[in-house]
């Protein structure tokens, strides 16, 4: 998906802030694009990315309770999937995360999410297009 947002920067004029808990290279090319390298340990990115995270803001995450903690700041949540996470979403979203963490820890095979394929990274380019140009738009 980096390659897309990447992409969108660069067309739109848009900063993307990457952050992480490991190094990330930063495409030539790309000037609006930077990293945050943060220090190693359990949702230490997370937790920078929802301290530093504003109104207005994108953020692109599959976790789902950092989703939680972003939407009520009034930030634009998609997952790599394309789905975006609403005030509407999240409290569901979040529920059926836990049960299928409970059900992960007493020992039930829940599978994992269907394979990532065109389809999925076609969905994601349309909502990142549609989420920036709302927020473009103020809205």
């Amino acid at each position: 998906m980096k390659d897309l947002i990447y992409r969108a920067s660069k067309r739109l004029g848009v900063e993307v802030i990457l952050v992480a808990n490991q190094r990330l290279e930063v495409p030539a090319g790309y000037p609006l694009v930077t990293a945050v390298r943060v220090e190693g340990g359990p949702d230490v990115a997370d937790q920078h990315i929802a301290a530093c995270a504003e109104t207005g803001d994108l953020v692109m995450t599959q976790d789902i309770p950092l989703a939680a903690v972003l939407v009520p700041k009034g930030v634009v949540v998609l997952d790599p999937r394309g789905q975006e996470h609403t005030a509407e979403s999240i409290g569901e979203r979040l529920s059926v995360r836990d049960f299928m963490e409970g059900l992960r820890a007493g020992g039930v095979e829940t599978g994992g999410p269907p394979p990532f394929n065109a389809q999925a990274k076609q969905a994601f380019a349309s909502a990142l297009d549609r989420a920036l140009t709302r927020l473009r738009r103020g809205r």
